[in-house]
């Protein structure tokens, strides 16, 4: 890492080993001595701090949605060729690139079924498939925790409160793993082309499950967003596609990242993980702790869509800005002794879930899972360990292991 402090000037390569497997030193030298920064290789103004990116998260001068006639021709997407368009023609179409009032609408639309209270009656459910997954781990006795357990809880959870068969979990998965390599910073052409024919596929497997879903009503999620689609409370096919790949996506993404990094951090700091066996009254603080500590979103991007200075820069409209997510999680002006994992932190206001009106809308439901996945792997493995240690994937977007082999 190359740092121009006088110039606010940072050389950062992502694709650096030292840098994705253990990116927090990086950040700890960003915050201390340039943490408003353009990130040269990608054209990004970039904040490092707690503060900024709180603040920066409420910012209503910023959004996700942006004409892309106020994008500098130099700086525009390659959303616009004609190659990535099928991705982003549905892509687009989500809540979470959107802003009021169609952000408002679209929210309020899915909303309902991720409040606490409707989440919650999904605790016997999940817990049936934890146990499940665990029985199938000890018979193993040697897995990759991540396929064993991370993976299947999360999609197949989020499968049956949409509607979608969980036969179709492995098809799920394939989809979902093209279509967010779209939103790496140095994504190559094949990446593209596998991301563009996963959202066509995705799609038209949605569609078909829309229109049986017309005919046979069920109690589940899509059954009762194409009554909503149908009472015309204006949320169009199209849109109800978008917003369920969405809910897929992210329902399970940064939960199996969540689980594997939490497990890998606990195993590694045994006596934290003794603490949480002898006191199950941790839960609460241990999940925010374990989101805070090693989060899988490092970074969220927004547009400049007013003119405005901040810290000392100009920034004009059209401007791209990133909020790193895993530095502020780190900020020692915010988190005592932020590089230590502690399970009973009582001060904990990090931002692995957002902010703003962009807040991750399946907050309760991941807090559900992360809360019973710990505990009943803390409870059925008592001996559970690491096998090999893990390694982190080459990627930025989503910060997560390649694998975690565990002893049961």
């Amino acid at each position: 890492m190359r740092i121009d402090a006088s110039n606010r000037k940072v050389s950062l390569d992502i694709r650096d080993p030292d840098f994705y497997n253990d990116p927090y030193p990086y950040y700890q030298r960003l915050r201390n001595s340039c943490p408003v920064f353009l990130w040269e290789e990608h054209e990004l103004w970039t904040f490092a701090r707690h503060e900024d990116v709180v603040a920066l998260f409420r910012d209503r001068r910023l959004g996700r949605k942006i004409d892309p006639q106020d994008i500098p021709a130099c700086r525009r997407p390659s959303n616009a060729s004609s190659a990535t368009k099928p991705f982003f023609d549905i892509d687009q179409l989500s809540m979470l690139a959107q802003e009021p009032p169609t952000h408002t609408r679209l929210r309020g639309l899915v909303q309902k079924a991720f409040v606490a209270r409707s989440v919650e009656q999904l605790r016997p459910r999940i817990e049936q498939i934890c146990h499940g997954l665990v029985d199938r781990m000890i018979d193993a006795g040697q897995c990759d925790l991540l396929e064993a357990f991370a993976t299947p809880l999360p999609v197949t959870v989020i499968a049956e409160m949409l509607g979608v068969p969980v036969e179709m979990t492995d098809k799920l998965l394939a989809w979902s793993h093209a279509m967010v390599k779209m939103y790496e910073m140095q994504r190559t052409e094949q990446m593209e082309l596998n991301a563009v024919a996963a959202s066509r596929e995705f799609v038209a497997y949605l569609r078909q499950l829309v229109m049986d879903r017309r005919r046979n009503p069920s109690n589940d999620l899509i059954s009762r967003l194409v009554e909503v689609e149908e009472a015309g409370e204006k949320l169009t096919e199209d849109e109800l596609i978008a917003n369920c790949i969405l809910l897929l996506n992210a329902g399970h993404e940064a939960t199996v990242n969540l689980i594997g990094n939490g497990m890998c951090a606990l195993l590694k700091h045994e006596d934290q993980l003794r603490r949480w066996r002898s006191d199950r009254d941790l839960t609460e603080t241990a999940v925010e702790e374990l989101l805070r500590y090693d989060t899988p979103l490092h970074q969220f991007n927004r547009w400049v869509l007013k003119p405005f200075e901040f810290r000392g820069q100009q920034f004009e409209v059209g401007q791209e800005i990133a909020l790193l997510l895993g530095s502020a999680n780190r900020d020692e002006d915010v988190f005592d002794s932020p590089d230590e994992l502690e399970l009973g932190r009582k001060k904990n206001p990090h931002v692995s879930l957002g902010g703003g009106i962009h807040y991750c809308l399946g907050a309760p439901l991941a807090r559900l899972e992360l809360s019973i996945a710990f505990n009943v792997l803390i409870e059925r493995l008592p001996n559970l360990e690491l096998v090999d240690e893990p390694k982190y994937c080459n990627t930025f977007h989503f910060h997560g292991l390649e694998s975690l082999i565990v002893r049961c």
